[in-house]
């Protein structure tokens, strides 16, 4: 597949830099343009794939349509994921040519495990694997939970290349990445190859910002409101270092974006940066000229006031929460209902396709 690129700061920063840009959404248009600005990922989840669906209804409500026929006894909640899955299939083949270039550690589409499944281990482990083998090009997000931390090494021994997701602090990545680590160890200790696997911690930044905001609101805290734009940025600095430091294997990748920050501040590094395509276009019509930030720590006294937050510091230290904190964490709890509200969505509209109100 030639690609047609388009100039800017992303291709720019792209090719001077070892930080790879992942699409966070499968929309085709949007994936290819995506492409052309050097993106070398993509994902998809219920909540991707329900905004896919309205955005090209004259596509997905045939199919739907035609779905619920040949699946007469398929539930609601079955045949939007069918439409997930179709969706992923067709957004991981056009990144397969980018997946073959970089030999596995890039060109992967990301599918997200069903939320509804987040309370068993073996459920989400076995999902994985299922979803891993839809093509040779799907890595799949699990929960950063105290139940995700154990099906994340499980998938990954078995050979699912893993994109930890429900991730908005130091301890969740460094958890997370050890258990890659150790299924990837378990994998290694049986002859089994692992040089092609291309797993990534995502740790989604501007939820952990909103999440601050939130308590700060309600802990009626006198601390300056621009700080909490930089909360994301020093928590995914840090987990960078710390994977750098404990000799990981898989890379920090960054989502829900924001600002602009959660971009510009984190180029550099061996690590992903997965913005929505109308950041991607908002950053590539500005002028900005990338530059190496990675290493670079946030300013003394913005950090001095995040960490007059017990709520930050928990989310910065490696050791600020134990995995079964994981599943209490505000930003945890909030997306986790969130992404079960998206399933529910999906269900509805698959429901007022097969069965209209009259």
């Amino acid at each position: 597949m030639a690609i047609e690129f388009t100039p800017g700061p992303l291709l720019e920063a792209t090719r001077q830099f070892p930080t790879a840009l992942w699409n966070d959404s499968a929309d085709p248009d949007e994936l290819r343009q995506s492409i052309a600005f050097g993106a070398v990922g993509a994902t998809c989840n219920p909540s991707i794939a329900y905004t896919c669906i309205n955005m090209k209804k004259d596509k997905w409500l045939p199919r739907i349509k035609e779905l619920a026929a040949e699946m007469p006894e398929a539930s609601e909640s079955e045949i939007g994921w069918t439409v997930v899955r179709e969706m992923s299939v067709e957004a991981a083949k056009m990144l397969e040519p980018i997946f073959e270039e970089y030999k596995g550690i890039n060109g992967r589409l990301s599918m997200q495990t069903d939320p509804r499944l987040a309370r068993s281990w073996k459920a989400l482990a076995d999902q994985a694997e299922e979803f891993s083998n839809l093509a040779p090009n799907i890595i799949v997000k699990i929960p950063a939970t105290s139940v995700g931390v154990k099906a994340i090494e499980e998938a990954t021994y078995r050979g699912v290349s893993v994109n930890v997701t429900v991730s908005f602090s130091v301890p969740q990545c460094v958890a997370t990445g050890e258990a890659i680590e150790r299924g990837l160890k378990r994998r290694e200790a049986e002859g089994k190859d692992v040089s092609t696997m291309g797993p990534v911690v995502t740790l989604m930044g501007g939820r952990l910002d909103d999440w601050l905001k939130i308590v700060a609101e309600r802990e009626q805290l006198f601390i300056d409101p621009g700080v909490f734009e930089w909360a994301g940025v020093a928590c995914i600095k840090r987990a960078y270092q710390e994977f750098q430091k404990r000799g990981l294997r898989a890379r920090v990748l960054v989502a829900a974006f924001r600002n602009v920050l959660q971009w510009s501040e984190l180029q550099g590094g061996d690590l992903v940066v997965s913005p929505p395509f109308k950041w991607q276009k908002r950053i590539n019509a500005s002028d900005y000229k990338p530059v190496n930030r990675i290493d670079e720590p946030v300013d003394e006294r913005i950090m001095a006031e995040l960490l007059k937050m017990p709520e930050f510091v928990r989310a910065y230290e490696p050791d600020g929460m134990t995995p079964e904190e994981f599943d209490s964490f505000g930003a945890t709890v909030r997306t986790l209902r969130g992404f079960l509200e998206a399933d529910n969505d999906l269900d509805v509209l698959v429901r007022n396709v097969i069965m209209p109100a009259p």
